[in-house]
């Protein structure tokens, strides 16, 4: 398949998880991706991709500074010649807080990261895919961007943040021909899951429950999610903007 071959992307958070599972999806699709985390393993993901006879490049980047996404995009367009495509994916699950002594600094970390960071995303990535003629965003939410966890205020408050702002930024931006849109996983078997589980002393029970949960009776897998991301990068997705792409496996449906 190539639907996405001349596009170039950005996807942040790739070191593992669903973002590399996107970057490698749009990769095989045909797009040149720009790989971007904190974390340097997103090297050894860039690595595997180009020796898979795609295009890919790496960059560190912390989704919560100016001057670093500033830098990613330029890195982008600079590599690759423009830029079609933003998959703002990075993100922190930030622990289990309960509300009664929920610290301002946890929360303020929790919502920096993963909407302050889609903010900039927008802001930074916007021009320059307006530049290009137009091209897609894939912000990811979560169903906790859809419904409520006790213990996790922050992490739900930031996601529907995500929800709404890919909302209002598919207004603004659709005379620019740039279609925003989120992507609502369910509990996907990535690192960010597990390692919030394994800091519960009941983590193996509610790894349990949570795939009761799901009516397809377990986790998603990141694979899952970047076929989702990358449809919606697609022409097929065309007429698709301001939309909830909702991939639990059943667990909003109850």
């Amino acid at each position: 398949m190539a639907r996405l071959s001349g596009k170039v992307a950005l996807v942040t958070g790739a070191a593992s998880g669903i973002g590399a599972a996107a970057a490698r999806r749009l990769a095989r699709d045909g797009a040149s991706v720009l790989l971007t985390d904190r974390d340097l393993a997103g090297e050894e993901v860039a690595a595997r991709i180009v020796a898979d006879g795609g295009q890919a490049g790496f960059r560190l980047h912390d989704v919560t500074s100016h001057p670093d996404w500033a830098a990613a995009v330029e890195h982008a367009v600079s590599d690759f010649g423009r830029l079609d495509i933003l998959v703002n994916n990075a993100g922190i699950s930030g622990g289990r807080h309960e509300l009664m002594d929920h610290s301002y600094d946890a929360w303020r970390q929790i919502l920096s990261v993963n909407l302050d960071g889609v903010f900039l995303g927008l802001r930074h990535a916007g021009p320059r895919i307006a530049a290009a003629g137009g091209g897609s965003v894939i912000n990811i939410s979560s169903i906790l961007g859809k419904v409520g966890l006790g213990g996790a205020a922050a992490y739900c408050a930031s996601k529907g943040g995500v929800t709404l702002l890919t909302k209002a930024a598919a207004l603004e931006w659709a005379p620019l021909g740039i279609r925003v849109n989120s992507v609502h996983p369910g509990f996907i078997d990535t690192p960010l899951v597990s390692n919030a589980l394994a800091e519960r002393e009941d983590g193996n029970e509610m790894r349990v429950a949570l795939m009761a949960a799901h009516p397809v009776g377990r986790f998603g897998l990141p694979r899952e999610i970047g076929d989702a991301i990358a449809f919606l990068a697609s022409d097929e997705a065309s007429f698709i903007t301001g939309a909830e792409l909702v991939v639990d496996g059943g667990y909003t449906a109850q």
